[in-house]
């Protein structure tokens, strides 16, 4: 969500500060401030909206600094004002923060009562206030902050920075999180790696509770307990903090593309002379011949990534699944049998609810595995096994080749699970493997329809509903491809089995309400055809996306017509119609003007509740 950067650097500050946060507007913003130290006094300039509207009120009032912190507000606590924007500064102490504090009111009534009176409707505010009334009390800079940490509440990463102190800048984790960059004679401070991607390859990813105090030489970091704590400085590749759009006029569109790529370089990771090889600890912390269950835990597109892998694993592996949304999951308090294990699904690796399930099913004494895009993310670090999606940096807001990258994991996932448990012959294993092996080149040809659904979508963006439509596999894809078009149109959306029409959704359709028809050739396409055509008896219009011979067979009359490659193996159609799900969504929000890479109100991290 909100993203921070901190610099103690060599040259003036403001430039570099911005040029890093531009690098985090993927995490979603409303507005962006930044705070430099000069000749020993803080400064700080903010504003509403989008960073070049902070970029101009630095040509106007310009801020100088070699010291300084910067932060982009996904706003929680208050509406998105200047007032409200970070860094919060009280007197000698500026603040910028990422997560929830919980006792913030408790907080500011004391505050209120020693005489320290707030300005904004902000949470963060008491993050200020407080260090500043310890300073008042006599304590130093690293004493107030470490103070102040210790009576917060909630989920935070925070950055300090002080009035005199030019070579200061003091770091806290708990909940979010928090990267220490290292460089020559300067340090650096960001949400994530590729904030400092440009500045340092050299990272040092702070652990739940530590407080890390900067100053240009080092960093000396402490963990919850107090106890000098000797964190491993890794290295980044800088391949992975590329956010260039590569001539495409939106990431999402690059995202789209670059999916034949991703899911051939997941294949070549895990699948090797014909078998799969995945990494030696992950394989051996996935026991899935002793398992009476296995449970998938996620947020969003994830979650759905997961509803997905339910049917290839009870299908393929005759393994009983139990699919949950993570916050519902951590609360629920679900009993986990002893021989059950648990798979958490994140691109970002640090989704609170989901790094919170994973947690919960560790303190059960339960196995948990974990599939994530980023390999330093905190999930990554606390799982028994990891599983990587090889889906390198995605910016866009909505999930696009991380879906595509997930679901390809957890298809081998299934097969391995089928090879363990012996319900596939290896012939079996072999023929979906091939099926598998084909998808990059079918996943090209699906993106040549690209100007046919552009042309469809200038249509689509009239509708004010739109209904999705699949069965099996295809029903989480239909609930994926709502998602994904109220997401970046703000068109309501909603996907059904398509089974449950008549149990409800088939009141909606009239001829202002597209549905759209999830359809492959398969075992079970007539039984969805025969749902089309009720929804067209009613003067529905129906968008169907089907292969040529499905097409044959049911296209007449149809609205649109979206004709997919043919696919060697069915159950893995969602891999593949995935594609036009997302070219459907990004089609139409352009059409409609919409910003596609940062939809409003949405966060590409939640790494708060």
């Amino acid at each position: 969500m909100c993203g921070i950067v901190g610099v103690l650097g060599n040259h003036e500050v403001a430039p570099i500060l911005v040029e890093a946060l531009k690098r985090l507007e993927y995490r979603g913003y409303d507005s962006a401030g930044i705070a430099t130290v000069h000749e020993g006094r803080l400064g700080r300039r903010r504003a509403v909206g989008k960073l070049v509207n902070l970029s101009d009120r630095l040509v106007h009032e310009p801020l100088a600094g070699k010291s300084g912190i910067g932060h982009t507000r996904w706003a929680t606590h208050g509406a998105a004002t200047e007032g409200n924007a970070h860094p919060h500064q009280s007197g000698p102490v500026a603040v910028v923060h990422n997560g929830i504090i919980e006792n913030f009111r408790h907080l500011r009534g004391e505050l209120v009562r020693e005489g320290l009176s707030p300005q904004t409707q902000t949470d963060t505010e008491v993050v200020s206030l407080l260090c500043q009334s310890f300073l008042r009390q006599g304590m130093g800079p690293v004493e107030a902050a470490t103070a102040t940490v210790a009576r917060l509440r909630g989920a935070f990463a925070l950055a300090f920075l002080f009035d005199g102190e030019p070579d200061l800048m003091v770091a806290a984790r708990k909940g979010s999180p928090l990267a220490i960059g290292h460089g020559e004679g300067e340090m650096f401070v960001g949400s994530d790696a590729i904030a400092l991607g440009p500045m340092t390859d050299r990272i040092t990813y702070l652990e739940e509770g530590d407080i890390a105090v900067i100053t240009r030489a080092g960093a000396e970091i402490r963990d919850a307990q107090g106890r000098s704590a000797n964190r491993a400085v890794e290295r980044v590749a800088l391949d992975q903090t590329r956010v260039e759009k590569g001539g495409y006029k939106h990431f999402m569109a690059k995202e789209i593309a670059e999916q034949p790529g991703i899911l051939k370089d997941t294949l070549d990771a895990y699948v090797k002379e014909g078998r799969i090889a995945l990494p030696g600890a992950a394989d051996a912390a996935l026991p899935f011949a002793d398992l009476d269950r296995l449970t998938l835990v996620a947020c969003g597109t994830a979650h759905y990534a997961c509803h997905v892998a339910k049917y290839w694993f009870e299908t393929l592996a005759r393994l009983p699944v139990e699919i949950d949304v993570a916050s519902e999951f951590r609360y629920r308090q679900p009993p986990l049998p002893a021989r059950s294990m648990a798979l958490v699904v994140s691109q970002s690796g640090e989704t609170a609810d989901t790094l919170a399930a994973l947690r919960y099913v560790k303190e059960e004494g339960v196995g948990v595995g974990a599939i994530v895009n980023v390999e330093g993310s905190t999930i990554a670090r606390e799982s028994d096994a990891v599983i990587r999606t090889l889906a390198g940096t995605e910016i866009g807001v909505a999930s696009t080749k991380a879906f595509t990258g997930q679901l390809m994991v957890l298809a081998l996932l299934a097969l391995r699970a089928a090879e363990a448990r012996g319900t596939l012959s290896a012939a079996e294993i072999a023929g979906h493997l091939a099926a598998l092996e084909a998808m990059p080149g079918l996943a090209h040809q699906a993106l040549q329809l690209s100007e046919r659904i552009t042309e469809m979508s200038h249509a689509l963006s009239e509708a004010r509903d739109v209904l999705f439509l699949g069965r099996g596999a295809m029903y989480p894809l239909a609930l994926e491809g709502a998602l994904k078009l109220k997401e970046i149109s703000y068109i309501h959306a909603e996907g059904y089995a398509s089974g449950e029409l008549k149990h409800g959704p088939i009141a909606l359709i009239d001829r202002t309400v597209p549905v759209i028809v999830l359809a492959p050739r398969d075992a079970l396409f007539e039984k969805t055809v025969s749902n089309m055509q009720e929804v067209m008896a009613r003067e529905g219009r129906v968008i169907l996306v089907t292969d040529a011979e499905g097409a044959a067979e049911a296209g007449e009359g149809v609205w649109h017509l979206v004709r997919m490659p043919a696919l060697p193996d069915p159950i893995f159609a969602p891999l593949l119609y995935a594609i036009p799900a997302q070219l459907i969504a990004y089609h139409t929000a352009v059409a409609k003007g919409t910003d596609v890479d940062q939809p409003r109100n949405l966060a590409k991290s939640v790494t708060v509740e």
